[in-house]
């Protein structure tokens, strides 16, 4: 039987689709990095002024922890879900491309919260790129899921914790994003901790149980 034009697309190759997966992931974790600047030795003249250098980059290299966390928990979602892949076909390919566009705006949207730290609006426009991403990623997995792209290992109880992983991830980094309300370092600091529980052991008492 002839494959239709979605089914025989080379973008259905899912070690392809992994690759580039891996590629994009790996530029964003660096382009984070390559914002945080050694100090410009030209007005430091004693160890204090390089304490004091050191310590204007606190909210680069806070912010870079922050995304790489970010990048990191997402990465590891993808592969997951495409470990239970059986195939894709094009429009599958086309969603995992608007996945990957959506993770390639952390560099801008990290250092946009970065130069204005105290502000709420870099904090808004950084939850909305990590909404962006999870949107996608389960966008991804109902889409495979209605399509038949899956394995057979994926059960409805496999499929319903992915749902429920993603759902309770982006519904704490929507809380994490109105305590900027209150404050925008009180938001960070929220959304760090929902980071460190799902990318650590031993996790958060209270969160444990997501």
């Amino acid at each position: 039987m002839a494959l239709s034009y979605n089914q025989a697309t080379p973008g259905r190759r899912l070690e392809r689709i992994a690759a580039l997966s891996d590629g994009v992931f790996a530029i964003a974790m660096t382009l984070i990095v390559l914002e945080i600047h050694v100090p410009d030795a030209g007005p430091i003249h004693s160890e204090q002024d390089l304490w004091d250098a050191l310590l204007r980059l606190g909210p680069r290299l806070l912010t870079y922890f922050l995304s790489f966390l970010t990048l990191g928990i997402f990465w590891n979602g993808q592969q997951t879900q495409l470990n239970l892949f059986s195939t894709a076909d094009r429009d599958l390919t086309w969603l995992q491309l608007a996945f990957l566009a959506t993770v390639a705006l952390m560099p801008f949207s990290t250092s946009l919260l970065a130069e204005f730290i105290t502000f709420r609006l870099p904090l808004v426009e950084y939850w909305l790129n990590i909404f962006l991403i999870g949107l996608l990623l389960y966008f991804n997995w109902v889409y495979a899921l209605r399509k038949g792209l899956v394995t057979k290992e994926v059960t409805p109880a496999v499929s319903a914790a992915v749902k429920r992983r993603i759902f309770v991830g982006q519904s704490l980094y929507a809380f994490g994003a109105l305590l900027c309300v209150v404050s925008p370092l009180l938001s960070i600091a929220f959304i760090v901790l929902v980071q460190l529980n799902f990318a650590i052991a031993p996790k958060i008492p209270f969160l444990s149980r997501f």
